[in-house]
């Protein structure tokens, strides 16, 4: 199981990142703080002084077709917000 799913690239985790060293990944669900922090580490090389974790919820939506009423929902996510050392940084954008 990989605790990391994807990074988090909007213009407010950018922001963040430039200014505090924050970054922004989208981990799986299961995973705790400590786990987070041993695979960030090991994934980009840094050092995490912090480990910030949200859960999502399924976001549930409706649509009333021809056929009748459609239910559905999104998945649930699990966010974390790794801050890490000064003088350490995190390229995403080295390997496009």
């Amino acid at each position: 199981m990989s605790v990391l799913i994807k990074p988090i690239i909007t213009e407010k985790m950018t922001a963040e990142s430039e200014l505090n060293n924050r970054y922004g990944f989208v981990v799986s669900s299961g995973a705790n703080k400590i786990e987070i922090k041993n695979a960030i580490e090991s994934t980009y090389g840094v050092t995490v002084e912090r480990v910030r974790t949200m859960n999502y919820g399924p976001e549930r939506k409706v649509r009333y077709t021809k056929t009748g009423i459609q239910l559905g929902k999104t998945n649930a996510v699990k966010k974390a917000v790794v801050q890490i050392a000064e003088g350490d940084t995190i390229d995403f954008y080295s390997n496009i």
